[in-house]
């Protein structure tokens, strides 16, 4: 699972088209609202913030303003990034809510790289690249790893033609461990893949099978094992905690086994019910209004029990969702770039980027997208250029997540004091024992770190704050 709809670093996929979703609201709403007692249960709808402001306000008729991004050369300083979304499964979980597919043949596949490579070659004479390599690459899905050696070997071929990565930092592919034969992971090492991101998500075969994962428990440590013979840079693994029958006692035997297999880091998400789930499908049908998941004080606390177990075992906590083996080599380039402004070039169906300034997400349906291309368009569907406010409360939300944030780099990127800006959220986080400031840091202690994402939309502007998120 990627970042900008998730992930192991933050990725940009199609989100749910949901409202704003407040598991539970207390004393950070604004003025004059009434407060409610805590909603503990699990209920359908996007908890995670992936981006601001809401995709809601992205527009189609403000397609015009990536379009003039593109034509203007890139600000000074600024990394480059590619995404590339590949929508392509053996099955769609029940809890998925990015734009995958499960019905296409090779030929629908390859039309699809195809037209991949040709979006890449419109954008690559387009004066915002100006001259720049890409410093970061990410492979989200989707599953990349369903393409087969052949396809990925053309699809890296033609993209480094286009746009050389002579300067890539990292290059992220994220896998699912039933797709990784032997010889498709070296052939992942030869390709440059810098860190594996193995969509583990749980070991028991029987939770893996009710919530709609392709794999199963066996292939998680075959594929594990090859990889780290392999050698690569940095292995992720991805867990959910909180999924449809999880207990207790397969939650902590998840945590022992992924110690066991010590990869360089961990990310863990919990569990939540987007509005076009099969999950939320199936509660709308049956009329129930909580899913059929853990509670959120339960997954919180679950995390917190893993993290802790983690950090025992020598992990540092790195942000609200991730634990790394070793701080000073293990780094996410990818979220911490796009999370400080990066341009971000998204390639694919549903993806999403950044440009010069101004957010935009591509045609949402597999048919526009193509036809887009083969008309020598690009599959644009939205777009938004956020104010500097906007961008400044965007930076300064994601870079939250990581629970420590500098007060100097907001005064002299944006010329604000994040301390008087946000005076009144900082003092109800404060009061509430979530976290606080001082001269130079605001920061999270763990309580607020495993709930960061209900506490943001209190640093929203008032018109965001209760809007359709997606």
């Amino acid at each position: 699972m990627s970042f900008h709809g998730k992930g192991a670093t933050g990725a940009p996929k199609a989100p749910g088209t949901s409202d704003r979703f407040d598991p539970m609201k207390t004393t950070l709403l604004p003025s004059g609202q009434p407060v409610n007692p805590p909603i503990e249960e699990t209920k359908a709808g996007n908890y995670f913030v992936s981006n601001y402001p809401p995709f809601s306000f992205w527009k189609p008729e403000r397609v015009c303003e990536v379009e003039a991004a593109m034509n203007r050369p890139p600000q000074q300083g600024v990394p480059l990034g590619v995404y590339l979304h590949i929508p392509f499964c053996r099955k769609r979980c029940h809890f998925c809510y990015f734009r995958v597919y499960t019905d296409k043949d090779s030929g629908a596949i390859k039309a699809y790289i195809d037209a991949a490579l040709q979006e890449l070659a419109l954008y690559s004479r387009k004066p915002f690249i100006g001259g720049r390599q890409p410093s970061f690459i990410y492979f989200g899905g989707g599953t990349p790893s369903y393409l087969s050696e052949k396809q990925l070997r053309g699809l890296v071929g033609g993209m480094r033609q286009m746009l050389p990565w002579d300067s890539v930092e990292e290059v992220t592919f994220e896998c699912e461990p039933g797709t990784l034969t032997d010889q498709k992971l070296k052939t992942l090492r030869e390709l440059g893949v810098t860190r594996l991101s193995l969509g583990v998500e749980n070991f028991s075969d029987h939770i893996l099978d009710v919530n709609g994962r392709a794999h199963r428990s066996k292939e998680i440590g075959r594929a594990y094992a090859y990889a780290k013979e392999l050698k690569f840079p940095q292995i992720n693994i991805d867990l959910i905690a909180g999924m449809v029958e999880e207990t207790e006692a397969n939650w902590k035997d998840c945590v022992l086994k992924t110690l066991e297999m010590a990869p360089d880091s961990v990310t863990i998400y919990q569990m939540e019910i987007p509005y076009n789930t099969t999950l939320y499908k199936e509660m709308r049908e049956t009329g129930k209004l909580v899913a059929p998941v853990a509670d959120w004080e339960t997954k919180r606390r679950w995390v917190r029990e893993a993290f802790e177990q983690l950090e025992a075992a020598g992990y540092t906590i790195a942000s609200a969702y991730t634990a790394v083996k070793d701080k000073q080599k293990t780094r996410f380039i990818y979220r911490d770039r796009l999370w400080a402004g990066a341009d971000l070039l998204a390639l694919g169906v549903a993806s999403f980027g950044h440009i010069g300034g101004t957010h935009y997400q591509n045609q949402h349906d597999f048919d526009p997208y193509i036809k887009a291309l083969a008309s020598g368009n690009l599959p644009i569907y939205r777009a938004l250029t956020p104010s500097d406010q906007e961008r400044f409360i965007r930076e300064f939300i994601l870079q939250l997540k990581l629970g420590a944030l500098d007060v100097g780099y907001f005064q002299k990127k944006f010329g604000q004091d994040v301390l008087k800006t946000f005076a009144k959220p900082l003092q109800n986080l404060r009061d509430l024992g979530f976290g606080g400031a001082n001269g130079s840091k605001v920061f999270l202690n763990r309580d607020g770190l495993l709930q960061v994402d209900r506490l943001l939309h209190e640093f929203f502007l008032p018109e965001h704050r209760n809007a359709r998120y997606a």
